[in-house]
């Protein structure tokens, strides 16, 4: 074989598998949408898996270990009885509040009713027996009514007739004060211990964490936060039952005010009528 044949051939050779290169790489590139395609066409194939999800929050949840219920089952007889104590203070001012309120509606109420029946009925007694039963306006009424008629025994004959019935009216005025101001010294007690009741069991909790802390000889920021954490609790529950205290007796002192306007107002016309036989300035 001569030279030229054999560069010939060496030359024919380097063209055909450069030729062969991108055929191939034609073929091969199709070959994985090509099985997917054919395998979803395929009856009866599955699915091909999604690819996993991203964990895009990147936080994991995490059971509290610290906290009112755990305070609760750790805690000793004196932080339980702390909290039980915070619990009473509470349930009691929300009983006053809402039984002072509705008492206070009725009061309102049984005004409004004197205000139109009782100054329209011809005599005291008529207008008497148009209120309620319940009507503090009522027991004014028949008190001061009583008190102008049974004006009799020996230490009462010393007393002048107008000077009777006033004391009469007065003293029925003033009970219809004591029971509307019923309860409130409750929520001014609360409201001014509650927040050192809860300063107390938050001393005593951290008392005890740190006496924990020291006996166990680890001083590490879970050892100190969650028990000292614990213990400020107590502090937020003094508030919170304090708060609503402060401003439920607050309110309902301005209410009272406004009821017994009236009622001291009603006991006045009342006393006028009996007496002189005319309402305050001719009302």
């Amino acid at each position: 074989m001569s030279l030229k044949k054999i560069i010939g051939g060496i030359a024919a050779a380097l063209i055909l598998a450069v030729a062969a290169i991108p055929a191939v790489r034609a073929d091969d590139a199709p070959a994985a949408p090509a099985a997917a395609t054919a395998a979803a066409a395929a009856p009866g194939a599955a699915a091909p898996a999604a690819p996993p999800a991203a964990d895009t929050a990147g936080t994991t949840t995490v059971d509290n270990p610290y906290g009112l219920k755990a305070l609760w089952a750790g805690g000793d007889f004196v932080a339980r009885g702390t909290l039980f104590i915070l619990a009473i203070m509470s349930l009691g001012t929300w009983y006053i509040l809402i039984t002072k309120l509705i008492e206070q509606s009725k009061i309102m109420k049984h005004a409004a009713e004197a205000q139109d029946k009782f100054w329209s009925a011809a005599s005291v007694q008529e207008g008497t027996a148009t209120l309620a039963e319940d009507s503090p306006f009522r027991y004014i009424a028949e008190t001061g009514q009583s008190a102008n008629v049974h004006h009799e025994g020996k230490l009462v004959e010393a007393i002048d007739r107008h000077s009777w019935v006033t004391m009469s009216i007065q003293r029925a005025v003033d009970l219809v004060a004591g029971r509307l101001q019923e309860g409130l010294t409750f929520l001014a007690t609360v409201g001014s211990t509650a927040p050192f009741v809860g300063l107390f069991g938050t001393v005593w909790g951290i008392y005890n964490a740190l006496t924990a802390i020291g006996i166990a000889g680890q001083a590490s920021i879970d050892k100190v936060a969650g028990p000292v954490g614990e213990a400020l609790i107590m502090t937020a529950i003094g508030l919170a039952v304090a708060v609503p205290a402060v401003l439920g007796y607050n309110w309902l002192v301005r209410r009272n005010k406004t009821a017994m306007e009236r009622v001291r107002t009603f006991g006045a016309d009342v006393h006028s009528v009996l007496i002189a036989g005319a309402r305050v300035g001719g009302r």
